[in-house]
């Protein structure tokens, strides 16, 4: 599948700002089962190119000066392939055991706990989940339908901020706070698992074209590696999915962090476009 992708931010302030120091990531990966045939950014300032420590394709992005506004537009034309049973077969560089280190967003609370002892023994027969971090895609999906079915989608309620443990209590959220607690629970398990940044051809859904999903590690009679889980749609990642980045959480895969100095208030508005390619 070809899809054509269009990301634009706008950074509006009330204020006149002086510096800004932007981290990017906002190129797709390069991984056998995506390739962009084109790709760019277009902003204001300087960028520096470099790869972070997940491998991810990331810039620098540092603008001096008086502005008011700032945008960020990020478009581009990339192939994919329909991954087999949502599985990734690439050569890894990194031991899949940074994955099981739980952050500030996805920490295994008391509640996250039990949360996980309660759907693993309850739904998934305590036969793979378990204190030996192992599981197969089964029960992995498995758990995905139970995290959706505890976190309602819902635009607006949570921030970027909200812990997985946050989103539980308040019972409602968007991809990310559904991707943070299947993160929470296999960290509560030791089972790695990574959090994904990208885009997503919506088709009939309304869900937004900007996403964020997982890559669990499975161990499955025919092979052993990362598969990837759409949690907020409990499937598998099919060739409709562009991937961006990975990281242990939203902050260290986010498309877009920074700081400034200066600026008043800030006013944020996002526009993506995802529309597939007729071949």
């Amino acid at each position: 599948m070809k899809l054509s992708i269009r990301h634009e931010t706008i950074y509006r302030y009330t204020a006149l700002l002086a510096y800004t120091i932007q981290q990017l990531r906002l190129t797709p990966r390069e991984e056998l089962q995506q390739h962009a045939l084109s790709w760019q950014i277009t902003t204001s300032g300087q960028r520096h190119a470099y790869t972070d420590a997940y491998g991810n394709l990331s810039h620098m992005l540092t603008i001096t000066g008086q502005y008011d506004a700032l945008s960020i537009v990020a478009q581009g034309l990339v192939e994919t392939i329909y991954p087999y049973q949502g599985r990734l077969n690439a050569i890894e560089t990194l031991s899949p055991l940074i994955f099981s280190v739980a952050t500030r967003l996805t920490e295994p609370t008391p509640q996250i706990m039990d949360f996980a002892a309660t759907s693993f023994a309850g739904n998934l027969a305590g036969k793979t989940f378990n204190t030996h971090g192992k599981t197969q895609t089964p029960e992995a999906l498995k758990l995905a339908e139970l995290i959706f079915g505890a976190i309602e989608y819902q635009s607006g309620a949570t921030l970027v901020t909200t812990s997985a443990d946050d989103a539980l209590s308040l019972g409602r959220g968007v991809c990310q706070d559904h991707a943070h607690l299947f993160l929470a629970c296999c960290h509560a398990h030791s089972i790695p698992a990574r959090y994904v940044s990208g885009y997503i051809d919506p088709g009939t859904s309304s869900h937004a074209e900007s996403h964020a999903w997982v890559d669990v590690w499975v161990e499955d009679s025919d092979f052993s590696g990362w598969v990837s889980i759409d949690v907020t749609h409990a499937r598998l990642m099919t060739d409709a999915y562009c991937r961006l980045a990975v990281g242990r959480d939203y902050d260290s895969a986010a498309p877009i962090r920074g700081v400034r100095r200066g600026g008043g208030e800030e006013m944020l508005d996002v526009n993506v476009q995802v529309m597939p390619v007729q071949q």
